[in-house]
């Protein structure tokens, strides 16, 4: 038997496989159960209109929080890694390396609790304040390794033409550099900026008002109140509508990138 027939046939084969897990699922499951507790609609509409004027908008202002501090934040530690200054360069890999080894929701809880009580410091904020600087310090670890990458990847004889017309090297950075660089690692940043969406949901930990809730936890307080899961169903719908634009949105400049290259 030909490579190419056998590759054909354990494709199908596994095609057949996919087909009857499928149908099985289909017929064992129990359907009406399913939609009493997932698909409610006397619940789901129970939960409009706050869901989406409280707790989506929430995720979203949370999100873009996070995202333009870690943004700021991450520039200026991708610029100490490339320091020729020694110490700025121990300074931010110590900084990357130690919030990106760190679970998000460690850092959330230590900024939230550990670090008031240990120093006697009020979280401008409250207690979302304290979740969001957690977010922004795990968020600009990652975005700094990703804006030094961004650096390193722009032609070195921009820099050394810049130079030879006699700009200054601060210039040259600002004005030739971080813009060809933010035009690479913009697909690597809108995915952050996603991953960010998601991770709203840990704020939890610090104890959100009735006001501050965002998607995750305002579905998660409904399905307490009304012991049904339908309000589960609905925060990950909306999580979708936010982020599936964002990730065709990745994949359009991933294209458009492969064509400029």
């Amino acid at each position: 038997m030909k490579p190419s027939t056998r590759r054909r046939l354990f494709q199908g084969v596994l095609y057949a496989v996919f087909a009857v897990l499928i149908l099985v699922v289909i017929f064992l499951a129990d359907w009406a159960r399913i939609r009493v507790y997932f698909f409610n609609l006397d619940v789901a509409a129970q939960t409009l209109p706050e869901i989406v004027v409280i707790a989506a908008k929430n995720t979203i202002i949370y999100t873009v929080i996070a995202f333009v501090g870690g943004l700021i934040l991450g520039l200026i530690l991708a610029l100490m890694k490339l320091s020729p200054v020694l110490p700025y360069r121990w300074l931010a890999t110590g900084y990357v390396e130690l919030f990106r080894g760190l679970p998000a929701l460690l850092v959330i809880f230590g900024f939230a609790y550990a670090v008031p009580i240990a120093f006697e410091w009020r979280p401008p904020g409250g207690s979302v304040g304290a979740g969001l600087i957690g977010l922004i310090v795990v968020s600009s670890a990652y975005i700094a390794e990703t804006i030094r990458a961004g650096i390193e990847a722009v032609p070195k004889g921009q820099v050394e033409a810049a130079r030879s017309l006699g700009m200054k090297s601060s210039w040259t950075m600002v004005s030739v550099v971080l813009p060809q660089a933010f035009r690479i690692i913009t697909p690597p940043l809108t995915n952050e900026l996603v991953i960010l969406i998601k991770d709203t949901s840990l704020l939890f930990i610090v104890g959100l008002a009735l006001g501050e809730r965002e998607l995750t936890t305002f579905a998660r307080d409904t399905l307490t109140s009304q012991a049904n899961a339908t309000p589960l169903v609905v925060a990950s719908l909306l999580y979708l509508v936010i982020t599936l634009p964002m990730t065709q949105l990745v994949a359009k400049l991933e294209r458009h990138n492969k064509r400029g290259r």
